[in-house]
């Protein structure tokens, strides 16, 4: 069998990542006897969605195929999914219909200068990150935040590098920390759906798959978020646990750099403990000015 196309692959994988979620109880099937598979058969889904079990088949081994969306429809439906899977669904597809371009913009990201002055000016932690999660500029409220990138090599200042590296203790420790890697990783999850033989998503998903079984768990489940915000605890040993709401906000391109801003509700705990905390962050800067 020739290699697949890239999103034909994609697609196979989010298609058993799926059913795998799915038990005939789910669906109003009997489970029957004993089954080797703790999800749907491919021949159940088949029957569900009204496909031959073959070309149900092909389609997850990521064969030639081009499924109408019809077809896409009734898996849909089959699966359950939810208007947000449904898109990403139709969007591998499509891709998948399309012949694989001979060559793909993979320019490096640009940070524009007015951008990195703009964050400068704001009293609350603010970073650029590239559509892989890359940390691409920050000011100096979320170097108090996240910790001085000096501490790191370039190729490591990305997100979910951080979130599953075992020497950050504090992440680890941080409530919620599963719905937060799950955010991140609902993010490069739709990255890789717009290019997913990127060399940059590769390798992050490669290595974090080598080296975190926690990775593979919540990376196997292809979980999709078109995450724009959300809220993250940060265990500050200084101040203590800072909880904050973080929103993204696209720049120029497509896909492009978005910028990440951290705030706090006003008069708040949460509110004094990042202040304390950019005081403390004007305190050191100053020292090390002198």
């Amino acid at each position: 069998m020739s290699n697949p196309h890239p999103y034909a692959r994609e697609l196979g994988d989010f298609l058993r990542a799926r059913r795998g979620q799915l038990h005939p109880r789910d669906v109003g099937l009997e489970p029957g006897g004993r089954r080797k598979v703790t999800g749907l058969r491919r021949e159940e889904l088949a029957m569900l969605a009204g496909l031959s079990t073959d070309y149900y088949q092909r389609m997850e081994q990521g064969r030639e195929v081009r499924p109408s969306d019809d077809v896409l429809d009734a898996l849909a439906t089959a699966l359950g999914l939810d208007d947000e899977e449904r898109r990403h669904l139709f969007k591998l597809a499509r891709a998948a219909r399309r012949p694989i371009p001979t060559r793909v913009d993979r320019a490096p990201e640009q940070v524009p200068d007015s951008t990195r002055r703009l964050i400068r000016t704001m009293n609350t932690p603010a970073v650029v990150l590239g559509r892989h999660l890359d940390l691409l500029d920050w000011n100096p409220m979320a170097e108090a935040l996240l910790g001085s990138p000096d501490s790191y090599p370039p190729d490591r200042l990305n997100m979910l590098l951080l979130m599953f590296d075992d020497t950050l203790t504090g992440e680890r420790s941080c409530p919620d920390w599963e719905r937060q890697a799950l955010e991140y990783i609902g993010m490069m999850r739709a990255a890789v759906a717009t290019d997913p033989t990127h060399p940059r998503a590769t390798a992050i998903v490669g290595e974090l798959s080598i080296s975190s079984a926690e990775f593979r768990r919540l990376w196997s489940r292809h979980d999709i978020r078109e995450t724009v915000s959300g809220t993250k605890t940060f265990r500050i040993p200084e101040v203590g646990d800072i909880t904050l709401d973080w929103d993204t906000y696209p720049l120029p391109g497509n896909p492009g750099p978005v910028m990440l801003i951290f705030t706090a509700e006003p008069d708040t705990a949460d509110a004094d403990r990042l202040q304390l905390l950019s005081t403390m962050q004007a305190t050191r800067s100053a020292l090390a000015g002198k």
